[in-house]
């Protein structure tokens, strides 16, 4: 049986004060549980080698949340998976719905961030999801699954393995607006079977599938029990250390029982 996953993704928030108050407290709160979730936390890069300290004495584990398409060279203000590596951080977070919005990023570049994420040994997250015009108008399921043919259907079954997918609708992130458990259980169990059908039954089945879209303590619970669920890619809650931890003891029980 899998663990959970649960992962914090903090977005541009913080000041390095407060960031290392969030850290020490999250660390307080997981050393406290016997833990089978597997838990991570992405902060702004200023933050990573300071997260990678603290969690070498507790439970969790560090990612970032971008990374440059170049593996290195004159790209002024760019981030490099070989830099993120040195600076301890073992998955990073790509082609969020903030990153394909803002800052129009490709399925082609994101499948360059792959391969250079896995180069490095660094686990991606790879973001999918579809907006409210798509998921009105119906298209929301070849959106998907174009995301996911496009940016890592390129990979090998050894590598596609190493990925997590993270399903966020785009509607339901940072709107108070949550995919209800069916709808999120439907599109979980599609992305997976888009995976079988490429790579196999026994990949789909091993792919972690995370949750995100104001994913909070009340509601993860259910969230994360649907079966296709394997856990959360947590925003806004990531930034309070309580709701972070009761978000974490919800996978926990999802898990026990199982």
């Amino acid at each position: 049986m899998k663990n959970k996953i649960v992962a914090g993704n903090w977005k541009m928030n913080k000041t390095f004060p407060e960031a290392e108050e969030l850290l020490v407290a999250i660390a307080e709160g997981l050393d406290e549980m016997e833990l089978e979730t597997d838990v991570v936390i992405c902060p702004p890069f200023p933050y990573l080698e300071m997260a990678a300290d603290i969690s070498e004495e507790s439970n969790f584990t560090v990612g970032a949340q971008n990374v440059s398409s170049e593996e290195k060279g004159a790209y002024t203000g760019e981030v490099s998976a070989a830099m993120l590596k040195s600076a301890g951080a073992d998955l990073c977070i790509i082609g969020h719905s903030e990153r394909r919005k803002y800052f129009k990023e490709s399925d082609e570049e994101l499948a360059k961030k792959t391969d250079l994420l896995l180069a490095n040994d660094i686990v991606p997250i790879f973001c999918v999801g579809e907006t409210l015009e798509e998921r009105e108008n119906g298209t929301h399921v070849e959106t998907i699954r174009r995301q996911l043919r496009n940016a890592l259907f390129h990979l090998d079954k050894e590598d596609i393995s190493k990925v997590i997918v993270a399903y966020e609708p785009v509607w339901a992130i940072g709107t108070g607006k949550t995919a209800t458990p069916a709808q999120a259980q439907e599109i979980h169990a599609m992305i997976r079977q888009t995976i079988e059908e490429k790579y196999g039954t026994e990949t789909a089945y091993n792919m972690y599938i995370l949750y995100g879209g104001s994913c909070n303590p009340q509601n993860a619970l259910e969230l994360f029990c649907c079966p296709d669920v394997d856990g959360g890619l947590i925003g806004g809650a990531s930034l309070n250390a309580d709701d972070f931890i009761a978000i974490v003891n919800a996978a926990e029980t999802c898990q026990k029982n199982d």
